[in-house]
């Protein structure tokens, strides 16, 4: 069963609890700086980690020391629906970690 759009007003709501993550069109972004070019290699590794298993992915761009990540729901026409937030979520957990900021 496809995923269902969130409101625009429930997605704002929500990014206030994930700090850097913006609504851009139909969809939410963050980009993170890393301390070196390994640590955003690294830090990219495990958000495709993640991506795989959560069975949801991200346009994923590397940088020399930036990750930028994009992200929407194909299956429910190109729109931010909970997925999209989950994976946020999980990434904005796991970004300290490797020194994102």
């Amino acid at each position: 069963m496809p995923a269902a759009p969130l409101p625009r007003n429930e997605i704002e709501d929500r990014l206030r609890e994930l700090p850097g993550w913006t609504l851009e069109g139909d969809r939410i972004a963050r980009t993170y700086r890393l301390p070196s070019h390994f640590a955003a290699a690294a830090f990219t590794v495990q958000v495709a980690a993640i991506q795989d298993e959560l069975n949801h992915h991200s346009d994923l761009t590397l940088g020399y020391d930036t990750v930028a990540l994009s992200v929407n729901s194909h299956d429910a026409g190109g729109k931010v629906t909970e997925k999209d937030l989950g994976l946020a979520a999980r990434v904005t957990a796991v970004a300290p970690g490797h020194g994102a900021r």
